[in-house]
């Protein structure tokens, strides 16, 4: 009997998840982003500041807005957005749409097959365009309410549904850029940030333990130095700046420009200003440098590919292009994961209840088939009160399946389900993640549970017949064979 381990592990909320292998042993360096992965913000908080900033700019362009409001429990990110029918939807790994909503309604089971019959979300696709960030709960919620007033024909200018996503996208990301929002944070960093006492502990064990660290942000130097000191300062030692857990940082590094071209550095020389100074040759530990390129980071650390770990919540911008690019190691940050899990752990009793059930409607399904077969091919009219009978018990589950199944479905989300399900399928962001992402968690100080010298090994795939072998091992080990 395996004794127990003075080290007790984590809740299972805050586990780091592999999708490839990934031995922290042999990593050399390892990068964050800034917002939302070492910086977390409380997710309605921020976004309602963005809807509310957008909503004013939409306002000065003299759009009918008034009425708009913030709806977060609406939303999850993962969803895509059809540009031809103006729908938001949901959909599984294989891009088959489940769920859907035009504007602010939900359209029923008979509207999604008749408007998607025979069509799947390829994202290659002008069509499709996913939500894939936390910054997406405010764009899904302007996106809603928008096609809602362009269907009633209140939004002058705008043509077509794509028109109304251009215009959301180019308004919000307006209300970035211009630096009101930030401002309105700086102003007041509590009632924004989530901090993590755990982070700055996580640094240090890394940095000790031999591996380089380096933040690249898409942030200001001026906000990235407010917002770390608030997230950071607290928890640091006697004397000891948040800058000293990191030996490169970079801001305004426009990814993902960042990791495909090869922008020029610049060295902030006067941090009180933000004064540049342009940069040549390697990049110096401690420094704080505007712009520039991963390449040179590769060059400056003398290492690069899979010595590399980069950690962020953007699926494009942070996981899939540094991975595709660079051949880096990445981590995507899903602080929702923590709900889930909880959830689903809440739920685990009345998930072996639903599976229980199926279970059993799969016997009577087969035997339903099988009656009809042999009604088939004997004529037998006998069998027809038999084959009644088992429909009726196939209704009756059926019945108990309902309600279980309907719970399960909201999972997470009440209207959307669970982010990494859809249905009994993986969902579409789920894909996405298991493809670019080596591992997920839910916050960088899950790694300081695994520590620096973790080994986190990926499950082992399961396969449509794996319970068929699962069931004949069974068998044998009955048998005593």
């Amino acid at each position: 009997m395996m004794e127990s381990s003075p080290f007790p592990p984590p809740p299972p909320e805050r586990g780091v998840f592999a999708n490839r292998t990934l031995n922290l042993r042999s990593l050399r360096a390892i990068g964050y982003d800034m917002d939302y992965t070492l910086v977390h913000y409380d997710i309605e908080v921020w976004e309602k500041a963005a809807f509310d900033r957008t909503r004013e700019l939409l306002a000065e362009r003299e759009f009918p807005v008034e009425s708009l409001a913030f709806d977060p429990e609406k939303r999850i990110q993962g969803l895509v957005f059809d540009m031809e029918l103006g729908n938001l939807v949901k959909a599984t790994r294989f891009g088959y749409i489940i769920r859907a909503h035009h504007g602010t309604r939900t359209l029923k089971y008979g509207e999604v097959r008749q408007a998607y019959s025979g069509t799947f979300v390829n994202l290659s696709e002008e069509r499709w365009r996913f939500t894939n960030t936390m910054f997406s709960l405010s764009q899904e919620s302007l996106l809603a309410q928008l096609v809602d007033r362009l269907d009633a024909g209140v939004m002058p200018g705008i043509v077509g549904y794509d028109g109304i996503y251009r215009l959301v996208d180019e308004v919000l990301g307006q209300s970035h850029w211009q630096g009101d929002l930030k401002a309105e944070i700086r102003r007041d960093p509590g009632r924004f940030v989530q901090r993590d006492p755990l982070v700055a502990q996580t640094l240090r064990d890394q940095r000790s333990a031999g591996r380089k660290t380096f933040l690249i942000t898409n942030s200001d130097w001026v906000y990235t130095s407010e917002m770390m000191t608030y997230a950071l300062a607290p928890d640091l030692d006697q004397d000891e700046s948040w800058r000293d857990l990191f030996d490169l940082v970079i801001v305004s590094a426009n990814k993902p420009s960042f990791f495909e071209d090869r922008n020029p550095f610049y060295r902030v020389v006067d941090e009180q200003a933000g004064l540049l100074q342009p940069h040549f040759g390697p990049l110096r530990s401690g420094e704080v440098y505007f712009g520039g390129n991963a390449a040179e980071v590769e060059q400056s650390f003398h290492l690069s590919g899979g010595d590399i770990l980069y950690v962020g919540d953007h699926l494009f911008g942070d996981v899939h292009v540094s991975k595709a690019t660079l051949r880096w190691r990445t981590a995507l940050i899903i602080r929702e994961l923590e709900e889930e899990i909880r959830a689903g752990a809440n739920f685990s009793d009345q998930e072996e209840d639903l599976a229980g059930l199926m279970a059993k409607k799969g016997v009577l399904e087969n035997e339903l088939s099988q009656l009809r077969m042999a009604r088939q091919r004997s004529g037998d009219a006998s069998l027809d009160s038999k084959i009644a009978e088992v429909r009726r018990q196939v209704v009756a589950l059926d019945d108990e399946i309902g309600p279980l199944a309907g719970a399960a479905g909201k999972l997470g989300n009440h209207t959307w389900g669970p982010l990494m399900r859809a249905g009994i399928d993986k969902s579409l962001f789920a894909r996405q993640v298991e493809r670019y992402a080596d591992v997920y968690t839910s916050r960088v100080s899950n790694f300081g549970f695994v520590t620096p010298y973790g080994y986190l090994r990926a499950g082992r795939g399961n396969l449509p017949h794996d319970k068929v072998r699962h069931l004949l091992d069974g068998d044998l080990a009955l048998s005593g064979d």
